[in-house]
């Protein structure tokens, strides 16, 4: 994936949800640290539409464990032909956990894979500047920088925007999304200003963030605009 425009992506927990993503994703993303037997799963796709593998650890917000493990699942899922890209968390490229996560992204390199560098607040949304800072770090190491924000109120989506405009025009690829219903519109806005990519699951029962559209919306409304 290179990300040159903006991609959708199928957020799932299963890779059985390809075909029903293939009219309206550019890819999918398959959330490791919710799927039983990930690796497996990868080894037996046989879909139409790449991969960006994710295995989020507990602390950013998933349900992956704090060990070496974790980043071994992603390093072996990086070697199947069918990820074309990989995320990994913005803290634990800067040094938080037990486990140094730039094996990594050097791994996704020598393979050829796209590395997405990811932060979130599950708070709130900082002000701009802060939002730049942090994109600027995960752009430093990845491919694309991508934050995910809490909104408590519609205007907070106007400094992430702000920020998604300031590193776009800056020539980095970013990724910018505010979780939550009052940020729920940024999913449809962002990328108007540069956001890169976008997250929805197939079925909104199967959301994997707080405010996402399902896919068909998604995809109808950032078409539409």
């Amino acid at each position: 994936m290179d990300f040159d425009s903006f991609t959708l992506l199928a957020a799932t927990a299963d890779l059985a949800d390809e075909p029903a993503a293939r009219a309206d994703a550019d890819g999918m993303e398959l959330r490791m640290d919710f799927a039983e037997a990930p690796l497996a799963m990868i080894e037996a796709y046989d879909g139409q539409l790449p991969l960006l593998v994710t295995n989020r650890v507990e602390w950013e917000g998933g349900e992956g464990d704090d060990t070496a493990a974790r980043l071994d699942a992603l390093e072996a899922a990086i070697e199947d032909d069918a990820v074309a890209a990989v995320d990994v968390e913005l803290a634990a490229l800067d040094g938080e956990g037990d486990h140094d996560a730039t094996r990594v992204v050097e791994h996704a390199r020598n393979q050829d894979v796209s590395v997405v560098v990811s932060t979130h607040d599950f708070e709130a949304t900082p002000e701009e500047a802060t939002l730049v800072d942090r994109l600027e770090r995960a752009c430093s190491y990845g491919d694309v920088g991508k934050i995910a924000t809490t909104a408590q109120a519609r205007s907070d989506v106007l400094a992430l925007l702000a920020a998604t405009h300031t590193l776009t025009e800056a020539g980095h690829t970013v990724a910018t999304m505010a979780m939550g219903e009052a940020g729920r519109h940024s999913r449809v806005v962002a990328p108007l200003y540069g956001a890169r990519i976008g997250y929805a699951p197939v079925d909104p029962a199967d959301a994997t963030a707080p405010g996402q559209y399902d896919l068909a919306t998604l995809r109808q409304l950032v078409t539409a605009l």
